[in-house]
């Protein structure tokens, strides 16, 4: 049994292969947290012993014990107005213009299998690989009953949360506050890593140690953003790749989201996590309920690569779904930074024929080939064939790219107008805006009204005739902008803060059935490339852009942060032209190659202004990377380097699961005069095995010296020694040269 109760001390406690989480309701029936980390098999309440702490209320129940207060005691479920002066996790007005809510515990449930929430991506698992526990709290004055929902994953060393907010009166009750997470640390010494960035730089890891007060991260543009990301890591301050204490929560959720972690006078820390509070008001009428987005957490004693193949493993299998949730997904070509809008029939056909010569699977057919979409001002709604661009239509091109081979897939931004678009002359009002004032602009669009039903319908409807017309087997779901002047027809005035998340919700809806529809059809997510990079949308899109930036060296640090929470195979990554379109820096095609691999892989630029030589590499590359498909696919993630903290070389690797084969890649990214060497251990292998070094590739570089007398194929060693002495690779010359070493197990 993964989830135990000791009925006399009200303990619940939820195990996994190595991790514990502990709560109790304590003699006033309070949730208290004890414990979130190594399984210790106890009874963790020991540690709990508060003084009276001066200026912390006490409950009016806890009579003269002026050491029991709501203000000092780790709780699971934090309400507000009850002299607990920390961040709370729920807030509620009541019909009296009340706020207080003071959740005590009710009852509780324990079930086979993984609890499942309408309406809203979550976890999934079979009956036989988890169990849920339900908690029912209850607010001691209100008809206000809150459900915690516990998943436990015990061989993925994952517990899920989430909430369940119900009003049991007659009178409303307004929710302006409804999070996912509260996770009081009452324990240890803590550090916090986020992922900041930007549009074409996003996911950048920061590490800070926390400080008294409140830190946060978080997104008000109705996306998950480019900006902050909604997974954040708490880590102890020896915390390395490999030793140390850290934990993860990740938000289940795509649209704006906020992390707040409060370090409080006794030094103790509080994580409260979801849907962010800003514009958010949700009215519960008389047996109404609210669901919160799921939250992921997990737990490694053995540091941050151990956590990060825990997210990998859950994500991968346990988020992702459908025909490609496991499977190897397609080679492609896609002719954005080929063409940008400026392409007819006899263009992409000349893209597709270079491609399938070269070994593509797939050509993407990108933005441009709809409505009257000649730039970036018009055209976005119109979802029917541009057929002065494309004559003959979508049918006669995608049989044509099938003859050479080769399977089509084609870019929609589904949830975008254009003012110039013959359905905003139709229907102005299903745009997002404010009566009486001018919308805000963005990339020269406005954003559809996606808690309309007509638009869904009108987006399903159009989508559908489209992936109906032609045998088209991937889609690339693109949403460029942020969203802003909140304001929905479909809501009274009183309920507009219920618009962002019914936003989320009605994109949520269309998704579902498009995918249930198109069960065959590769969704890949993209949002101005990483803009909406979440375990929310991987529900759906298996794989997301993961940055309109495609230079190869900048994608070293993208693809590093992206990394600790999110497993490669849902990376979209591709080679792009040189000198690069954002940066204008020349890399050599093979180690633009090296980068993309660790990704879906792909190609965009024009195939047919390659040299002889990179045409060549380009056929290379793609033979090399089928072959390796299934260990970048499904190995283990390893980051060997930081590229934020190592200027010379960026290291990473890949092992299978059961140590059978390793890849190391490396690229030089600032090549040193008189360089010390440089010497790396593989990580992964089995100690008493034998590897042979079956494929060593160096890529862009000249040699100090000939590199026969260091490592070359052929030879053999055994896992020890890879493991603890490593490797010593030759000193490498020119611009961004890189290697890849790949690795067998011979006995």
């Amino acid at each position: 049994m993964a989830i135990k109760i000791n009925t006399e001390k009200r303990i619940f406690t939820l195990e996994t292969k190595h991790t514990m989480y502990q709560m109790q309701a304590d003699t006033y029936g309070v949730l208290r947290h004890l414990w979130y980390g190594a399984k210790t098999g106890c009874d963790m309440s020991y540690l709990q012993d508060y003084p009276d702490v001066g200026f912390s209320g006490n409950p009016h129940d806890a009579g003269n014990d002026r050491t029991y207060s709501l203000d000092t005691l780790p709780l699971e479920y934090a309400g507000a107005g009850i002299g607990d002066f920390r961040v709370p996790a729920v807030e509620a007005v009541h019909a009296d213009g009340s706020c207080a809510l003071d959740l005590r515990y009710y009852s509780h449930t324990v079930k086979q299998g993984k609890y499942a929430i309408a309406g809203l991506p979550a976890l999934y698992a079979g009956e036989d690989e988890a169990e849920t526990l339900e908690v029912v709290l209850r607010d001691t004055a209100s008809a206000v009953e809150v459900t915690l929902k516990y998943g436990v994953l015990p061989e993925l060393d994952v517990v899920t949360r989430c909430a369940e907010i119900r009003n049991l009166g007659e009178a409303p009750v307004t929710l302006t506050k409804a999070a996912s997470l509260c996770l009081d640390m009452g324990q240890g010494s803590w550090e916090w890593i986020h992922f900041y960035g930007r549009h074409a730089m996003e996911r950048q890891a920061e590490r800070r140690p926390l400080l008294h007060g409140i830190q946060e991260s978080s997104s008000t543009r109705g996306t998950s953003s480019h900006h902050q990301n909604p997974t954040v890591l708490l880590c102890t301050p020896d915390c390395t790749e490999t030793s140390g204490a850290c934990v993860g929560a990740a938000l289940v959720y795509s649209g704006s989201h906020q992390t707040k972690i409060e370090c409080d006078q006794l030094g103790q820390v509080r994580v409260v996590m979801g849907i962010h509070p800003d514009l958010f008001r949700w009215e519960l009428g008389a047996g109404e309920c609210f669901a919160t987005p799921e939250v992921l957490l997990s737990y490694s004693s053995t540091g941050l690569e151990t956590l990060s193949h825990q997210f990998h493993r859950a994500i991968r299998e346990h988020i992702c779904r459908g025909k490609y949730q496991l499977a190897e997904r397609p080679v492609l070509i896609n002719n954005w930074e080929a063409t940008y809008f400026g392409f007819d029939t006899e263009k992409i056909l000349h893209i597709a024929e270079e491609a399938a010569r070269l070994g593509v699977d797939m050509l993407v057919l990108d933005d441009g080939w709809f409505g009257k979409r000649d730039d970036d001002c018009s055209g976005l709604g119109d979802w029917f064939v541009n057929e002065k661009k494309l004559s003959g239509g979508l049918y006669d091109l995608v049989e044509k790219i099938k003859a050479m081979g080769m399977r089509f897939g084609i870019w929609f931004e589904p949830e975008m107008i254009s003012e110039d678009s013959d359905l905003y002359r139709a229907h102005p009002d299903w745009a997002i805006r404010i009566p009486e004032r001018s919308p805000m602009r963005g990339r020269y669009q406005l954003v559809l009204d996606m808690t309309n039903p007509e638009v869904q319908e009108y987006l399903f409807r159009v989508m559908s005739e489209v992936l109906h017309s032609a045998d088209i087997s991937y889609v690339k779901w693109d949403m460029n902008r942020s969203i802003s002047d909140w304001y929905t027809q479909t809501l009274p005035a009183d309920r507009q803060g219920e618009m962002p998340h019914r936003y989320v919700l009605g994109l949520y809806a269309l998704l579902e059935r498009l995918t249930a529809a198109f069960p065959e059809v590769l969704f890949e997510g993209c949002s101005g490339g990483g803009g909406r990079f979440d375990a929310g949308m991987l529900y759906y899109c298996p794989q997301i852009w993961c940055s309109d930036d495609t230079d190869a060296i900048e994608r070293l640090t993208i693809q590093h942060g992206t990394s600790f929470g999110y497993p490669v195979c849902t990376m979209g990554a591709h080679v792009s032209a040189c000198p690069n379109h954002q940066t204008g820096r020349t890399t050599p095609i093979d180690t633009r190659a090296v980068v993309a691999m660790s990704g879906t892989f792909g190609y965009e630029l024009d195939l047919g202004k390659l040299k002889r030589a990179e045409c060549t590499a380009v056929k290379n590359q793609i033979k090399r990377f089928k072959r390796l498909n299934d260990l970048i696919r499904t190995g283990d993630y390893y980051r060997l380097t930081d590229p934020a903290e190592n200027a010379y070389f960026t290291a990473w690797q890949f092992a299978a699961e059961d140590g059978s084969e390793a890849l190391l890649n490396l690229v030089v990214t600032h090549p040193q005069a008189n360089p010390l060497p440089i010497h790396l251990c593989f990580r992964g292998l089995e100690e008493d095995a034998v590897y042979e070094l079956d494929g060593i590739d160096y890529f862009g570089s000249r040699y100090a010296h000939d590199v026969e007398d260091g490592i070359h194929k052929g030879m053999r060693f055994s896992g020890s020694t890879l493991l603890y002495a490593g490797v010593v690779l030759p000193q490498l010359f020119g611009d961004y040269p890189s290697v890849q070493l790949h690795l067998t197990r011979k006995g």
